[in-house]
């Protein structure tokens, strides 16, 4: 396994595979000195053939992770059309040593990750470290979660002008009850956190009060208000989805100026059993307006 890094940039590249260097695991450290994993997986290219600039990131939801369906599948995709991605895991979440740990869960503190800025800022991190080595990004994909940390980004950075949201949600104070209960205010103001616990009964992850907070403060309605006209955004949803309604999608395309709405239908949250169609949607976005 060949390894290199960067004393300067706290950057590990590491081959996933020795006989694949297309693909290639790279550990970037955020601005608070956590660790996103993530892999670059490089275009196909035939002999001869000129190299394309193309090169977008890509954004998993809360609970999940960079080997999602929806993200190894989008990178697939964007491959095989010549386009190279890197999918990165948020800080807390993801795996160590091959092994899942407490999804969404900080490291350092055990609570649910669900800080959509400190978010936007690992996405920046991450487009920092390709622009410092002359490989600037030039689309950003989010689904679910993700999806909102991409629309929030252009609001607080300039850098990117092809922006993919899959299954984003417009109102986050929606969706919050499913998760925590009907009481969860209550609770979360007399304990401080709440403790989520899955079918089993085991804890799968806390939410602080300021967690909570936090995402209750996080307006993305006024944040999509300043994606400037330059941005070229695509919103896909999937028509049967039951976690994030499909008024979302029409909700964001009401304020985002230069905007583009696909419907997938019978498609859920996690587009399960059309893996294919959403690939197909989102490449073709990217081919035609990363570089116009």
């Amino acid at each position: 396994m060949a390894t290199e890094q960067n004393p300067n940039t706290a950057v590990t590249v590491v081959a996933v595979n020795q006989q694949n260097e297309q693909q290639k695991k790279i550990v970037i450290l955020n601005k608070h000195g956590e660790k996103l994993v993530g892999i670059l997986l490089h275009q196909n290219q035939t002999q001869g053939e000129e190299e394309n600039n193309e090169f977008v990131i890509l954004c998993h939801g809360l609970l999940s992770n960079k080997e999602s369906n929806v993200m190894v599948n989008i990178a697939v995709a964007l491959q095989k059309k010549g386009i190279t991605s890197f999918r990165f895991d948020f800080a807390g979440n993801g795996y160590i040593n091959n092994m899942v740990y407490r999804l969404s869960f900080r490291e350092s503190e055990g609570t649910l990750q669900d800080i959509y800025w400190r978010e936007v800022d690992d996405l920046h991190s991450v487009i920092q470290h390709f622009s410092t080595q002359n490989c600037l990004p030039t689309a950003i994909i989010g689904h679910s979660k993700g999806g909102d940390v991409v629309l929030l980004y252009p609001s607080k950075y300039h850098d990117i002008r092809t922006i993919v949201n899959i299954s984003g949600r417009y109102d986050l104070k929606k969706g919050i009850e499913e998760r925590l209960g009907k009481d969860f205010m209550e609770k979360i103001k007399e304990e401080g956190f709440i403790d989520v616990k899955n079918k089993q009964g085991i804890i799968t992850y806390r939410v602080t009060k300021e967690n909570l907070e936090e995402r209750l403060t996080t307006d993305i309605h006024g944040s999509c208000l300043q994606i400037e006209k330059e941005c070229r955004v695509l919103i896909v949803h999937g028509s049967a989805d039951t976690i994030v309604p499909i008024q979302d999608a029409h909700d964001f395309t009401k304020i985002i100026p230069n905007c583009k709405l696909e419907i997938i239908k019978k498609a859920n949250h996690g587009y399960t059993s059309h893996q294919a169609k959403l690939a197909s949607v989102v490449v073709d976005f990217i081919h035609r307006h990363s570089l116009h």
